[in-house]
């Protein structure tokens, strides 16, 4: 158990939860048992089976509590991994010996925005998969432990006016943010530019029900590649840049215009990034803004030169303020880092909350509120609360319940 009191324990804004075998066919009717996900017998233990797909959890996702020499990506079984992956009640026990007071998490069968029910061929069914896990997130897994967990849902990726519906009928039950993808391309949805305002009916359910829109790395399904021949962890590094792409495409986009009270969390991106993008943003803005007005020109995609395309909505480029639209929007989340930390006079120290990532294999569990009071120690108490909690509380709308736990023990 940590030294540290209750009363200074951090709020980690990205965990993540390895769902247990019941979640769907605790909450679908009979008919569907065939079909829904659920645990078939692997090579290496259960795995998920939904329509024609086997999905494996991998060593990776299941590491806390593991020596770095014993992380593999190689699947494993619910034997592999600790308690606290899949049951609540164990991972308030790891909470608490790691000094985190809440935590938000994402799912992991579904994948960080639930791509796995908008790639399923059934979406009727996919519909009704969705509204169960989120069912099961807030009655079941938050609901174990009132106070330490956040509600995180997940919205029909293909159905914008059906997801609208999803996020007023959870944002009733408590939940206070959703899973949204990084980058809706690759999945091949519209993007957040899309001239027939495809995501409208979701922004504006956001923005109505005061849920914050996360977006968290990886939910694009994709991973930056610096050569065809990069070694993989060049590539892990370089995947921040996924992060930075997210902020500008909103920042460039009219959304913080139209709805003055959407939110964003840019989850497990990092905030290193943050400052040389923000200032790079305005240098842009000051030299190119006057020609990019127009909104209708693009760049060549392989000779010098621009031609007119069809016009893209975007920001007022006469009036777009970075960062004031970042204090206002835009909120970065770090696990363990110092560059950011050090150039919060351009991010805002407002705008930055941190993480555990528990399980992950970036996971700083079980040391996790050490690790971040020696990450934060050189700033002034008030802003390593901020950091550590309050930021988290204020824009998630959540009071964390202290537990009374001994001390020293």
């Amino acid at each position: 158990m940590t030294l540290v009191p209750p009363s200074d324990w951090l709020i980690s804004v990205d965990d993540h939860v390895i769902e247990p075998p019941n979640v769907w066919l605790d909450r679908l009717p009979a008919k569907y048992h065939d079909r829904a996900p659920r645990m078939a017998k692997g090579a290496r233990g259960a795995v998920w089976q939904y329509e024609d797909m086997l999905v494996h959890t991998i060593g990776l996702s299941v590491a806390a509590g593991k020596e770095k020499e014993e992380f593999s990506p190689n699947p494993v079984s619910f034997d592999d991994m600790r308690e606290g992956a899949y049951d609540p009640v164990a991972r308030v026990k790891d909470m608490d010996r790691a000094g985190i007071l809440a935590s938000i998490n994402f799912p992991s069968f579904p994948r960080f925005c639930g791509q796995i029910f908008w790639e399923a061929r059934d979406k009727d069914l996919a519909a009704i998969c969705v509204r169960a896990y989120n069912d099961w997130m807030i009655d079941e897994w938050c609901g174990s432990a009132p106070g330490r967990f956040i509600p995180l849902v997940l919205i029909p990726l293909w159905d914008p006016m059906g997801a609208a519906r999803e996020i007023e009928r959870t944002a009733a039950k408590g939940a206070r943010t959703f899973a949204f993808s990084e980058n809706p391309e690759p999945l091949g949805l519209p993007t957040i530019h899309d001239p027939g305002r495809y995501w409208d009916p979701v922004m504006a359910a956001a923005q109505e029900t005061g849920m914050v829109v996360s977006m968290h790395v990886g939910s694009s399904s994709t991973m930056p590649s610096i050569s065809s021949d990069a070694p993989p962890l060049a590539n892990l590094t370089f995947g921040a840049v996924r992060a930075a792409g997210t902020m500008l495409a909103w920042l460039f986009s009219d959304y913080f215009e139209r709805m003055p009270n959407l939110k964003i969390a840019l989850s497990e991106g990092n905030i290193g990034w943050m400052p040389y993008f923000i200032e790079r943003a305005e240098q842009v803005i000051d030299k190119q803004r006057h020609w990019a007005a127009t909104g209708g020109v693009q760049f060549y995609k392989g000779d010098s030169g621009s031609e007119a395309t069809a016009p893209v909505p975007q920001a007022n480029l006469a009036t777009l303020d970075i960062r004031r639209t970042i204090r206002d929007h835009v909120y970065g989340c770090f696990i363990e880092e110092t560059s950011g930390l050090r150039c919060l006079d351009i991010i805002g120290e407002d705008n930055v909350m941190i993480e555990t990532d528990y399980p992950h294999s970036d996971t700083t569990w079980p040391d996790c509120i050490e690790v971040a009071q020696r990450l934060v120690k050189e700033l002034p108490p008030e802003t390593q609360r901020k950091i550590l909690r309050t930021n988290a509380e204020r824009l998630f709308r959540f009071t964390p319940i202290e537990p009374a736990v001994p001390q020293g023990t």
